[in-house]
């Protein structure tokens, strides 16, 4: 087992809305090791990003942490000041976002952005514009963008979606981070440029040593990308395993139902999808999220929440069918 990074244990969140309170995360529980890269899975609105958001203290104001813990490199992100939050997000985390044109401001060029994120990033020796510069076109050029220079001074919106998710991935990385959150940085790319993104994301991360956290809906992102996967539904992590290992058995019915969603190349037809659909927030059932969905629920899956249990070595699920009382 590696020297932990981010420990996370009984993560509660939810949102103040018109309608009332939302509870959205139900006790997620994660961690990631030092140099690691993890995926988090799940179908859209199951919490993914609140989760990781959660991380480096960004959620909206409607957010409430109700109860758990978030520790970072040692240090409880929960109830850190705000010099503490600063270096954190200077030099300890780095975010790329979803979008990138929304990550981006379209009335600074690329290099005023740039260089704003290395001057506060606590990096030793950028005081000087030329040493900023120069970093940022080498995190540039270690991204694959051609005439970096000429970049540094375009605009956003002059670019192409994938030269923005590049800018957004060296801006992240253009000074040391120990771990970068990668927020489904390729959905609104097409599929060729999808797949450079995600090699030159996974190569910066492993020449930096940085961990990574890489959130996607897609299975097949995660088994090309990720050293270990956690399945999350609706706001409770519900497996987790090594990468090879999920693929090879899937332990809780929730990974079971969306492994077989999957099309296959051999063919046998169109998935019929699972049934059913995630559970409204506001009035969550009492037990298992999963339960009104799963065909194999108990009477106790409806009134109780299921605790991880480990089946195999590094592989969980947080179901009533393993351990006791199974």
């Amino acid at each position: 087992m590696g020297e932990r990074l981010v420990e996370v244990t009984g993560l509660r969140i939810g949102y103040r809305t018109f309608e009332g309170y939302t509870k959205v995360l139900n006790g997620v529980n994660y961690h990631v090791n030092k140099g690691e890269k993890v995926g988090i899975v799940g179908e859209t609105g199951c919490g993914k990003t609140t989760t990781v958001k959660a991380l480096l203290r960004i959620l909206v104001r409607q957010a409430r942490v109700t109860g758990g813990e978030i520790v970072f490199d040692g240090k409880n992100v929960l109830t850190m000041g705000k010099a503490e939050l600063s270096r954190l997000r200077g030099t300890g985390i780095s975010m790329i976002f979803q979008d990138p044109m929304l990550a981006l401001n379209p009335v600074f060029t690329v290099g005023n952005q740039m260089g704003a994120v290395i001057r506060y990033s606590g990096e030793q020796g950028v005081e000087k514009k030329e040493v900023r510069t120069e970093l940022a076109v080498r995190a540039l050029r270690e991204t694959a963008l051609p005439d970096p220079e000429r970049i540094l001074q375009s605009y956003p919106f002059q670019l192409s979606g994938g030269m923005r998710q590049r800018i957004c991935i060296a801006m992240a990385m253009a000074t040391p981070r120990k771990l970068v959150i990668a927020d489904e940085p390729t959905t609104n790319l097409d599929v060729t440029i999808q797949d450079q993104v995600l090699k030159i994301l996974k190569s910066r991360v492993e020449e930096k040593q940085s961990s990574l956290i890489l959130i996607t809906h897609s299975l097949g992102v995660a088994r090309e990308t990720v050293d270990r996967i956690y399945v999350m539904y609706a706001g409770s992590m519900v497996e987790s395993a090594r990468t090879a290992d999920l693929f090879k058995r899937q332990l809780h019915p929730y990974s079971q139902a969306l492994m077989s969603c999957i099309p296959k190349l051999s063919g046998g037809g169109v998935a019929e999808g699972i049934p059913g659909r995630i559970p409204g927030y506001l009035n969550p059932p009492l037990g298992c999220r999963f339960a009104p969905r799963c065909s194999r629920a108990m009477e106790k899956c409806r009134r109780e929440q299921p605790l991880p249990v480990t089946v195999e070595e590094g592989h969980s699920a947080a179901c009533f069918l393993y351990g006791e009382g199974s």
